[in-house]
């Protein structure tokens, strides 16, 4: 009897299990619609300001921007962008692996250093060999303007002095439920090879000198491009945490009904014994 007690244990113990699934799928679920709408509105802007600022500065002949300038890359800056929290799948690992694999053929011909964003990706580097310029941890879901602006400052500072040659967004792009799109892209150096081939010929009409304009456009695309990397990394965190407790609580009602056959045929067997030695009992005392 002392092993279908245990059963039944452990059967209380999945049914717990589950319910705590199901509740953390029902607020990633919550939290993903929110931030796919978020990701939804403002994503053809921030694919088209890239494009922008390269027409612009192409036709205005404003090339020597400091942004804009493409040096041999000897300093180069990784932003590393994970979540806080696990219960998400693979969507942790799977980017940390690349971004191993993506510092490690970096090293070959550059000084590297790391910014880490998210509990994930600050243990991840601790184990690196190579500096951490700046980290941002717990709470990064509700911190994405401030960090990104304290990104754009760091950034901008470290770029426009030529203490860095490059700089590089490693994160998680949101394209499906399903499965989101490890991406890195180049944030700086400004080139058309990062935001794709300039648009038609624009004619535009500057109601300030175009230098001022262009200078503004390049120092908000800074900022716009590094909160477009958090909050699609948010999108695509939700998404594979909501389709984890989905998938947790799927396995734990399939251990469930398991467990619950084995308890049935275990107390069957049970009954049958008992029974078997009450007839046996009957026929001796005949």
């Amino acid at each position: 009897m002392s092993t279908i007690i245990d059963l039944r244990r452990r059967i209380q113990s999945v049914r717990n299990s589950q319910q705590v699934t199901q509740a953390m799928k029902t607020v990633a679920t919550s939290r993903y619609r929110r931030a796919q709408r978020q990701v939804v509105a403002r994503r053809p802007f921030w694919h088209t300001l890239p494009e922008l600022v390269i027409s612009l500065t192409q036709e205005m002949s404003l090339e020597e921007h400091p942004y804009l300038q493409v040096r041999p890359e000897k300093k180069v800056v990784a932003v590393i962008i994970t979540s806080d929290k696990g219960l998400c799948g693979a969507f942790n690992s799977n980017l940390l692996t690349t971004a191993a694999s993506f510092l490690n053929e970096k090293r070959k011909n550059s000084q590297l250093a790391i910014i880490p964003i998210g509990k994930k990706a600050v243990n991840f580097a601790r184990n690196l060999p190579w500096p951490v310029a700046a980290s941002y941890s717990d709470g990064v879901e509700k911190k994405i303007t401030a960090i990104s602006r304290s990104l754009n400052r760091y950034l901008d500072y470290e770029f426009t002095r030529q203490n860095v040659d490059a700089v590089y967004l490693l994160y998680n792009e949101f394209r499906s439920i399903a499965a989101p799109r490890i991406t890195i892209s180049r944030l700086l150096p400004v080139t058309a090879d990062s935001s794709g081939q300039p648009g038609g010929q624009l004619e535009p009409l500057w109601e300030q000198r175009a230098s001022t304009i262009i200078n503004y456009l390049l120092k908000f695309y800074l900022q716009a491009q590094v909160e477009h990397s958090l909050l699609e990394s948010q999108a695509a965190e939700q998404a594979a945490r909501m389709m984890a407790m989905e998938n947790a609580s799927r396995n734990a009602e399939e251990l469930i009904s398991d467990l619950v056959l084995l308890l049935n045929k275990m107390r069957q067997a049970a009954i049958t014994k008992e029974l078997l030695e009450i007839q046996t009992t009957v026929e001796a005392l005949r």
